[in-house]
């Protein structure tokens, strides 16, 4: 798939980017390079490799779940800039 500066050019637009024609050039090249390495590994035959999450085999590290006595709600509103009673104020965002 070719990647042609027009190209660059009208998605920077819709991203509202702007870009010198420089810029244009060199991120061509580069939009290029990389769909044709894409194109490469399209040819690469997978079937029977199994799918991976890692490349390592290791497993999550995760600490033991225990149960302990949470933050009192009178040291967690310690620096909140507004609040009522136990509860955080924060501005309206839906109208």
């Amino acid at each position: 798939m070719a990647i042609d500066k027009q190209t660059v050019k009208y998605v920077a637009h819709l991203a509202r980017i702007e870009l010198r024609e420089s810029e244009l050039d060199k991120l061509s090249r580069q939009l290029h390079d990389i769909l044709g390495f894409i194109d490469k590994l399209k040819e690469v035959d997978v079937k029977d490799i199994n799918p991976t999450s890692h490349i390592l085999p290791i497993n999550n590290v995760l600490r033991e779940d225990v149960p302990q006595e949470s933050l009192p709600s009178e040291r967690a509103l310690i620096n909140a800039p507004e609040r009522q009673a136990s509860f955080f104020v924060v501005p309206k965002v839906i109208e």
